[in-house]
């Protein structure tokens, strides 16, 4: 059943054809409608219950995926490479690459939230998920699509597993070696103007500092403060 607004309905049948599914398609145009309706517009009628079922559908793909695809890979490793591909920075990549901002109806001071933006689109991207699942009951309008992103990143990720996420694989690293996480301290500049790399971010690990990097917001520092660690690591680990 369409919905009410012919407008709306078009704009909904252009997202679904570039997931590269059909005009007829067994799609609950209600529910996708809903995931792509941000809390600011409605504070009952909106994605954030649907986000909930997609959280887990996102997951479920991804284990699938790694399962069919790599059946001798360790369980710990298809854990490590799952929380990098339905980490909101990779589901809100996968949502810009199908233009999902262009259907996401948001309202007030979120529309100029830029920071807020990532988490947005990974929230309305699973809630996406969570509306396909269910109007099937199965994973019949996902997987023809998701699959072929998660497995190429996964490859991605086998091939350098701190390509997409050295703070995690830093973490991973302490823990296996010291059975303690790497300790964060971040300080703002004192900048006059606006600057694009405004934090920097030190990584210490018993009273020793591993790392430091800048970044626009205080993740990013610390990702890069991460990145010089691991890298720093891994070379000496080879010698």
């Amino acid at each position: 059943m369409t919905i009410a607004y012919p407008r709306r309905q078009r704009q909904l049948e252009s997202l679904v054809k570039k997931f590269g599914l059909g005009a007829d398609a067994p799609i609950q145009w209600q529910l996708l409608d809903l995931a792509l309706t941000h809390p600011t517009v409605s504070e009952s009628a909106n994605y954030e219950q649907l986000e909930f079922v997609g959280d887990a559908v996102v997951r479920l793909v991804a284990a699938i995926v790694l399962w069919e695809n790599y059946p001798d890979c360790p369980v710990g490793d298809f854990a490590a490479i799952r929380s990098v591909l339905v980490s909101d920075r990779i589901l809100a990549q996968l949502a810009r690459s199908y233009g999902l901002e262009l259907y996401l109806l948001v309202a007030g001071s979120a529309t100029a939230d830029r920071v807020g933006q990532q988490s947005r689109l990974a929230d309305a991207f699973e809630a996406v998920l969570g509306a396909l699942y269910l109007s099937t009951n199965n994973l019949e309008l996902i997987r023809s699509w998701l699959d072929p992103h998660f497995k190429q990143l996964a490859a991605e990720i086998r091939l350098d597993p701190a390509r997409l996420n050295y703070k995690a694989a830093l973490q991973e690293w302490t823990q296996a070696n010291f059975k303690v996480l790497p300790e964060y301290r971040v300080v703002e500049t004192n900048q006059p103007q606006h600057n694009q790399e405004r934090f920097i971010a030190q990584v210490w690990l018993h009273g020793r500092q591993l790392g430091e990097g800048k970044g626009r917001s205080i993740k990013a520092a610390e990702q890069a403060a991460a990145k010089v660690a691991f890298l720093s690591l891994n070379s000496q680990d080879k010698h």
